[in-house]
């Protein structure tokens, strides 16, 4: 009885100690909720796209490119945000990319980071206009 009541004790000690390496899988954090508040935020906030390409292209290219190119651009991804807001809308309970509820758009930037990147396509969400940032650093400022 002993050794059975040793044994027992030991195994539930060393079940104690083993650790599984259990992480979640790589789309695990995109879910139907998910999907549904980036389809309301490019409905509702696509059309920052046309003040943000502006100013994008007012840096790049100067005042008449802002309000050529920049305005065409802006407008151009403006509708596309409708569309894909639309789209995801009416199928947010449907995994429809690629089995998974991520957005149906490119992602961009380098190393699949959600960011926005003129020249490579959409972000995940539409672009905030002001002080926000997605970065959680500042630069310390010294008078």
């Amino acid at each position: 009885m002993k050794k059975l009541v040793l044994i027992a004790s030991s195994l539930i000690a060393l079940a104690g100690f083993a650790a599984a390496d259990i992480q979640a899988p790589p789309g695990s954090q995109y879910t139907s909720t998910r999907k549904l508040g980036r389809a309301f935020s490019n409905i509702l906030y696509g059309f920052m796209e046309i003040p943000e390409q502006m100013v994008r292209k007012d840096d790049e290219f100067g005042r008449k490119g802002a309000w050529s190119y920049g305005v065409v651009d802006g407008t151009n991804r403006a509708l596309r945000r409708l569309g894909y807001g639309f789209y995801e809308l009416f199928t947010f309970t449907c995994p429809t990319y690629r089995g998974t509820y991520k957005q149906p758009y490119e992602r961009c930037g380098e190393d699949n980071r959600i960011q926005m990147n003129v020249a490579d396509g959409l972000s995940e969400f539409p672009p905030e206009l002001g002080f926000e940032t997605y970065y959680r650093y500042g630069r310390a400022q010294s008078f």
